[in-house]
């Protein structure tokens, strides 16, 4: 399908008239990455309520049919923009655990995060906002506990080895991936200190927090329920 415009202009010779400038018509996948990447950087800036079709449209010079021809609507692009940047950030984590050690595993999980929010930072702030088509595309909390999913394999082996009980791995796995996500909100607009740094804090509270856990911890306060 071809559907898109761009301009290539052309001159005559001798005598004649210049020609007017030739349409030369994007393919409809050219057409469709346009609308994704303009799509993707205004729900960024001003998000899903903020963004309409028409300034979608009028970003890639075309008509308001074209956006409901590639996705049917502004819900449809949402949608697609969300399961993309979901999966790229699931993959840069996942792909990211390759060591031995739990240490470096827990270095390497913080990397991952903070290289994704300093690699694809509109992304980032799409997926920390509320989506309002939950259904079709997840939410970033449903994409942190794909992420625990896979920490809570390595800290359940982790457990066993220690005499801890690896039913609880779960609730240890959201807490520390919970850690570094929202740390990783913050530093999103903070940005200080430096990537490294950041990683290195997170892992020694994490690491050394696993380091003195108690196998059967006990509250100190009055509440016990």
């Amino acid at each position: 399908m071809m559907d898109a415009v761009a301009i290539d202009g052309s001159s005559g010779s001798g005598n004649d008239k210049p020609r007017r400038g030739r349409r030369v018509r994007m393919t409809g996948a050219e057409r469709r990455q346009q609308l994704l990447d303009i799509g993707r950087t205004l729900f960024a800036a001003r998000g899903f309520e903020g963004t309409s079709v028409e300034e979608i449209a009028a970003k890639a010079g075309v008509s308001k049919p074209v956006v409901y021809e590639h996705f049917g609507g502004k819900e449809g692009l949402y949608a697609v923009v969300v399961d993309r940047e979901m999966r790229q950030l699931l993959d840069m984590v996942t792909g990211a655990l390759t060591a031995g050690h739990p240490r470096e595993l827990l270095e390497q999980a913080a990397f991952a995060l903070l290289d994704y929010i300093e690699t694809y930072t509109d992304g980032f702030r799409i997926l920390v906002r509320d989506s309002p088509v939950a259904q079709s595309t997840g939410t970033f909390a449903s994409l942190i506990s794909d992420i625990a999913t896979q920490v809570e394999d390595i800290l359940g082996m982790e457990f066993k080895n220690r005499g801890f009980d690896p039913k609880l791995a779960p609730l240890y796995a959201q807490a520390l991936v919970g850690m570094v996500a929202l740390t990783g909100q913050w530093w999103l607009d903070a940005r200080k200190p430096k990537k490294a740094e950041v990683a290195a804090h997170l892992v020694n509270l994490a690491w050394h927090g696993l380091d003195g856990m108690e196998a059967k911890p006990r509250l100190i306060g009055h509440r016990k329920s």
